[in-house]
């Protein structure tokens, strides 16, 4: 107690302030969960984002890679007149047509066959043909004469008639190399097309293209058979 009067009383505490635990409100609770999620899915759109971004220039990227093969291709082209590289497909034109009901070629087709398709081979091999190309298909076309399964036949005769010419070894003229008639062998396919992509006329109906066809992103190459050559070079259609 002071000298001049009473200590003023201190005053209580309340027993309730002191002892009223600590409780966040049902809307601030509500609010904060909502910016969580806010933030969650801005998180994620990003990331959506970035990813759809990242697939579509791989695909742009996968795309220029695919045009200069073909240009490279289309270049090799200009020394073979008759012989043409449009988009994705190799047309031998005139200097690779059939005769009528016929899936046989001259030696001056053959010749010509063996002597661009190295070519080919060589771009399966450059970088980009290794880490894009997937196969070789020959396809065979014939003209609107005859039956619907009659010329579908003759068309696979056809493009098996390119292999044949392919995998002739020596003393065929201009034969390829063992390790270019391996890769015929791994790369190449035959399909056939009867009267289905018909030309201005029966002539140019009567035709072999190649098409390449390119790996798509993510797709791994498939394994390589290891087998050497068996020797046998007789073509199934001449027996």
């Amino acid at each position: 107690m002071s000298l001049g009067g009473k200590r003023a009383a201190a005053k209580p505490a309340r027993r309730d302030e002191a002892e009223r635990p600590f409780w966040i409100s049902f809307s601030d609770l509500m609010t904060a969960l909502m910016v969580l999620f806010l933030v969650a899915m801005t998180v994620a759109l990003l990331a959506i984002t970035d990813e759809i971004a990242e697939t579509e220039d791989l695909k742009a990227a996968r795309e220029e890679d695919i045009a200069q093969l073909m240009h490279s291709l289309k270049l090799a082209s200009a020394d073979f007149p008759g012989v043409s590289v449009r988009d994705r497909v190799v047309d031998f034109g005139d200097r690779a047509r059939f005769d009528t009901n016929s899936h046989r070629l001259d030696e001056a087709q053959a010749q010509l066959l063996r002597t661009f398709v190295p070519k080919v081979l060589a771009a399966a091999r450059d970088p980009l043909g290794e880490k894009w190309l997937k196969r070789i298909v020959v396809e065979g076309f014939a003209d609107a004469r005859g039956s619907y399964l009659h010329n579908l036949n003759l068309s696979l005769q056809r493009s098996e008639r390119v292999l044949c010419v392919l995998m002739a070894g020596p003393p065929a003229a201009a034969a390829l190399s063992e390790a270019e008639r391996l890769q015929v062998r791994d790369l190449f396919l035959v399909s056939g097309a009867s009267f289905n992509a018909l030309k201005d006329s029966d002539a140019e109906s009567r035709r072999i293209e190649l098409r390449l066809e390119f790996r798509e992103l993510g797709e791994h190459r498939g394994a390589s058979r290891q087998q050497s050559l068996d020797g046998d070079f007789r073509c199934p259609l001449d027996h």
